[in-house]
């Protein structure tokens, strides 16, 4: 089965469950409602990309639908960061689609304009993506699945130390997850008797590193802490055609800078990278082997599985499980109640939400970028088990 790719469109209603076979689901109950909230074009495109083979394959492992009700997935593109945008998108889908959930919210900024939208209309709403601190205190029915940025900042940081790497530049990009990877980093880093050789905060989109890789060099620090998102590819080619890892300085930086869908385009630029991720591709478990399975079936274009796809996996599994629990009738504080400590098990390991701060709880995996015959991939090097935000606990 190939689910054909429509992430693109501004409005589209994924009725997945019609492509798996019929199952139990009660004709006369009415579907299950997800509004699906996300940046599927722009800049930010790519973490989205292969969300509908992810959704496909959690179908064929949970059905179709849960409590007698057929699960149906609404998605809307807010185009990137466009925190209005989000605001307006998630109106309509509360309003005007009536959904039960919402998930998604790729940006901090996002999650936070449309969270007065979900507290005053109490629609349990999902994160799987939006790291920022400050994200959840904006609405009692946020939960988020992904993580935060000092989850993977502080095992990172402690890597790095163990392993020799005493001083450390940091550059990051300047909007608030860029902003906290750099203050959690630094906090991590230093307390454990590092030093901070130098800071530097680049705008947004930035491709041109020349200036801001001179300065690094200048500085002479072990390595450097890199959190990029979408400037991520431009700085490690720059890096590389300048003559970077020739000086001995390696880079540190969030798994998001080496997904494995990027590999293949950074080439020898990536190699040599340390990543801290809260999945690993590599990990071998018979969740995670069955979700790299069954999304290739479902669309054998699809990229690699990444932190994105595994975290719509495990939010899908969670609002089948407080369903179930409901017996299909949605109460929004109960089933804010029923995920407060929800565990599960998906294709990143255990996971568990924090019942004090409604993060999440979940294993980080260091990696470090190795040439393997004509490729690359992320070699496994440590696992961080079940590790709870180190800021807002």
């Amino acid at each position: 089965m190939r689910i054909v790719h429509l992430a693109r469109s501004c409005a589209v209603v994924l009725v997945l469950a019609g492509c798996i076979a019929p199952s139990a689901t009660a004709a006369d109950q009415p579907p299950l409602k997800v509004g699906f909230l996300a940046s599927f074009s722009g800049p930010y495109a790519d973490q989205n990309k292969d969300t509908d083979a992810a959704i496909a394959a959690f179908i064929k492992e949970h059905g179709e639908g849960v409590a007698g009700r057929r699960l149906q997935i609404i998605k809307r593109d807010d185009g990137g960061l466009a925190p209005e945008n989000a605001r307006r998108l998630a109106q309509d889908l509360i309003v005007g689609d009536h959904v039960d959930f919402l998930m998604g919210l790729t940006l901090s900024p996002n999650a936070i304009a449309m969270a007065p939208i979900a507290t005053q209309a109490k629609v349990p709403t999902l994160l799987v993506n939006a790291g920022a601190y400050g994200v959840l205190e904006k609405s009692p029915y946020f939960a988020r699945f992904s993580f935060t940025t000092g989850q993977e900042t502080y095992p990172l940081a402690d890597y790095a130390l163990k392993h020799g790497f005493k001083n450390v530049y940091i550059i990051v990009t300047q909007f608030s997850s860029g902003i906290d990877a750099a203050d959690t980093f630094r906090t991590a880093f230093t307390a454990g008797g590092g030093q901070i050789a130098g800071e530097v905060q680049v705008p947004v989109g930035s491709t041109d590193f020349s200036a801001y890789i001179q300065r690094i060099r200048d500085a002479k620090p072990h390595a450097v802490f890199a959190f990029l998102t979408v400037s991520g590819v431009p700085f490690l080619k720059a890096w590389y055609s300048q003559g970077g890892p020739q000086t001995g300085i390696k880079i540190l930086a969030t798994g998001d800078l080496t997904k494995e869908s990027s590999l293949p385009a950074l080439g020898d630029a990536a190699a040599g990278v340390i990543t801290a991720q809260n999945y690993s591709l590599l990990r071998k478990s018979p969740a995670n082997d069955a979700f790299i399975r069954d999304m290739h079936a479902a669309d054998s274009t699809s990229l690699p599985a990444d932190f994105f796809t595994a975290a719509t996996y495990d939010v899908l599994q969670a609002i089948y499980t407080v369903t179930a629990k409901q017996n299909g009738s949605i109460d929004a504080d109960k089933t804010m109640a029923l995920l407060k400590g929800l565990k599960l098990e998906g294709p990143r390991g255990p996971i568990e939400i924090d019942p004090a701060t409604r993060d999440c709880i979940q294993n980080i995996y260091i990696h470090r970028v190795d040439k393997v015959g004509d490729g690359y991939q992320n070699t496994l090097l440590a696992t961080y088990p079940m590790v709870r935000d180190p800021v807002e606990k």
